[in-house]
């Protein structure tokens, strides 16, 4: 659903800006062949098959971006930091999401705009997501 912009004309999403659903799944489809073999972040992923992860953050960064809203139709409020409390998520485990990520990125033809709006949001959700602020490799 699209709001009128000042000139009358519908505006765009962010999501129809970069191609829709295309462009989200080879997003997420790169990302997740980094952490198919990622030695930090594959041990957090119970489920053998990696599809069903790759459809929930395809769903959810579709849906936060301003395509269709499946993701909360199907899981209810996205909840982050909640639905990543189980997990350890420091500094080693989101600078390797940010590096499987950022490869990903840049393997989009996006504009350098469009690239930076993505990755500005991606490297705070990042952040956003860290819930233990201690390093394992440099005890207090």
């Amino acid at each position: 659903m699209n709001a009128a912009g000042e000139s009358g004309q519908p505006s765009t999403t962010f999501f129809e800006a970069v191609g829709g659903e295309p462009t989200f799944r080879r997003l997420v489809d790169e990302f997740y062949a980094g952490v198919a073999t990622d030695p930090v972040l594959r041990p957090m992923y119970p489920e053998e098959d990696l599809g069903p992860a790759a459809e929930r953050l395809t769903l959810f960064l579709m849906q936060y971006w301003g395509g269709p809203n499946t993701y909360s139709s199907q899981r209810g409020h996205p909840r982050l930091r909640m639905r990543h409390a189980p997990f350890r998520v420091g500094a080693v485990e989101r600078d390797a999401w940010l590096l499987h990520m950022r490869r990903a990125v840049d393997r989009l033809d996006l504009t350098p705009e469009a690239a930076g709006t993505l990755w500005d949001y991606l490297e705070r959700a990042a952040y956003f997501m860290v819930n233990v602020m201690d390093d394992p490799a440099h005890p207090a």
